[in-house]
């Protein structure tokens, strides 16, 4: 059975690992967080113990993502906030993507990423950031 879903990507400055912490000590769960050097993502020294990817799964089925900008990359409170799509439905989630950015831009392509996964970025026609993972082996 393949499947698809979709989950809050919170975004921060300097503040993911405090932010994620909190999370999980009010909906419980397992938490698990990398950050750009482990990722071997860093680009700079700065960034390094920065988070890249933080992922809290809750007892109740909630999944919860987020990362601190880096240097270089925008920030702008408000806009702190991005919808992942992710599961193993791989032409699903291709077809989400393609109409998504359809008439949007594409910020990362739809391509293999260093976790092996598939991952692509787009902000939508109307502003929305998107953000899918295709775990398994996409085709």
């Amino acid at each position: 059975m393949t499947d698809a879903h979709i989950n809050p990507y919170l975004h921060f400055k300097d503040q993911a690992r405090e932010a994620m912490d909190f999370y999980r000590s009010v909906f419980g769960g397992e938490l698990t967080m990398q950050t750009f050097a482990e990722m071997g993502m860093s680009g700079d020294a700065s960034n390094d113990d920065r988070i890249m990817h933080a992922q809290l799964v809750t007892p109740h089925g909630l999944v919860v993502m987020g990362a601190d900008a880096p240097d270089g990359m925008a920030y702008q409170p408000g806009s702190a906030i991005s919808i992942a799509l992710s599961g193993d439905d791989e032409p699903t989630l291709r077809g989400f993507y393609d109409g998504l950015a359809d008439g949007g831009a594409v910020i990362e392509p739809l391509e293999q990423a260093p976790w092996g996964d598939y991952f692509g970025a787009c902000v939508d026609r109307f502003g929305v950031t998107w953000m899918v993972n295709i775990g398994g082996s996409p085709t």
